[in-house]
């Protein structure tokens, strides 16, 4: 199937929600899984807990199992946007979207391919036996492939800005939702990529390189959604949200998980490399405060979409639109954040304890949402037929 004109860049969001599936079941085995000796777990601590035969035993295979599917779906939609990517640019849709608002949705390339480097790292966690023995060996690469993501961000998201900044021609009419901040989301995961080996790296160079790069692409993000929240609420507050582009009401969740994650390895980088002891009940706070932003736009967001009938005429019916992948990222990133508030937020200032009836409770309401976010991936990826 080549969509040629019709291709969306926002199609690449098909193959962002798979690998962040894919990384959302290695929580399990992140927060699960004892790793006394590495800042997370590995085959070298995963594969012993894999053949006690026990309750975690389960766990692991069933997490193992969906991190490799979801993994092969992220590459097989990966491959096949970057195909009708190609064959788009030789289209006049193409020039038509360099001049318009929706110039910003390129930003869901690097956005992708950021998350394809996490995908890649959580492979190699789980599936190579010794690698964090030779793990400072990859991390210049990792940081290597974040300068790069982040380049091309940076590219398309000046080009962007400087031309509506020279032309001023950017059209408020179609702005009455919040799809402009993809280039935040964007931002914030090569953050938080970045942010990895500044948190993990036991070389003072690396980890600083990987601390300042996590600080400068959060510090653009976070400006921007000042700018850009506003900018899009006054216009929803005109003329209403748009239903097409209503599940933009949610992007805030993904780029609070991302944002969160990036500040919570940054206070365990400064603790390693820079003698800075870390307080623990700030990331209760600041866990807490995260979480409280997540649900108030998920709640908001499910109620104005409940009403607007989004979900009965992009979801359930055969009416096809590309930026309902959005839906998918909301969903992981929520889960997400989730196993680092109960882990980081609670279980680390032992307001609850690790493994206690308390901890499996808590992730209940978590876990409902990671099962609603496949079943809706599975029900998209089925419409469009890649």
């Amino acid at each position: 199937m080549n969509l040629r004109e019709k291709f969306s860049p926002m199609c690449f969001l098909s193959s962002l929600g798979a690998g962040g599936l894919s990384v959302s079941f290695f929580m399990y085995l992140m927060f699960l899984v004892p790793h006394p000796n590495t800042p997370m777990a590995t085959y070298d601590f995963i594969m012993p807990a894999l053949l006690k035969g026990d309750w975690l035993s389960f766990v692991i295979s069933f997490s193992l199992v969906f991190i490799i599917a979801f993994a092969f779906l992220h590459f097989k939609l990966l491959v096949w946007n970057t195909k009708q990517y190609f064959m788009y640019k030789k289209t006049k849709a193409y020039e038509d979207l360099k001049n318009s608002n929706a110039q910003i949705t390129l930003m869901t390339l690097p956005l992708t391919y950021t998350m394809t480097i996490n995908v890649c790292f959580v492979l190699g966690a789980v599936l190579i036996p010794g690698l964090w023995g030779v793990v400072e060996y990859l991390f210049p690469f990792a940081l290597i492939g974040f300068i790069t993501t982040g380049y091309f961000s940076l590219k398309i998201f000046f080009e962007y800005f400087s031309r509506l900044l020279i032309k001023g021609d950017f059209d408020f009419s179609k702005n009455n939702n919040l799809s402009q901040m993809i280039s935040i989301f964007a931002l914030s995961m090569v953050a938080v990529g970045f942010a990895a080996p500044g948190a993990m790296s036991h070389n003072l160079i690396i980890n600083s390189i990987g601390i300042f790069g996590a600080l400068f692409f959060a510090s653009l993000a976070i400006l921007l959604m000042l700018i850009k929240l506003t900018i899009g609420f006054k216009n929803m507050f005109e003329k209403g949200l748009g239903l097409e582009a209503a599940p933009s009401i949610w992007i805030i969740i993904p780029i609070l998980t991302l944002l969160g994650i990036t500040f919570v390895r940054i206070s365990f980088g400064l603790e390693h490399n820079y003698s800075t002891p870390l307080n623990k009940s700030s990331l209760f706070v600041f866990t807490s405060t995260i979480l409280s932003l997540q649900i108030i736009f998920g709640v908001l967001g499910y109620m104005v979409m409940k009403q607007m009938g989004y979900f009965e005429k992009y979801i359930e019916s055969t009416e096809k639109s590309a930026v309902s992948f959005a839906l998918i990222c909301p969903g992981v990133a929520f889960f997400v954040f989730g196993m680092f508030f109960i882990n980081f937020g609670l279980a680390y200032n032992q307001i609850i304890s690790k493994y206690s009836i308390a901890y499996f409770i808590l992730m209940i309401p978590f876990i409902y949402i990671q099962i609603k976010t496949i079943i809706y991936f599975f029900k998209l990826y089925k419409k469009f037929s890649f």
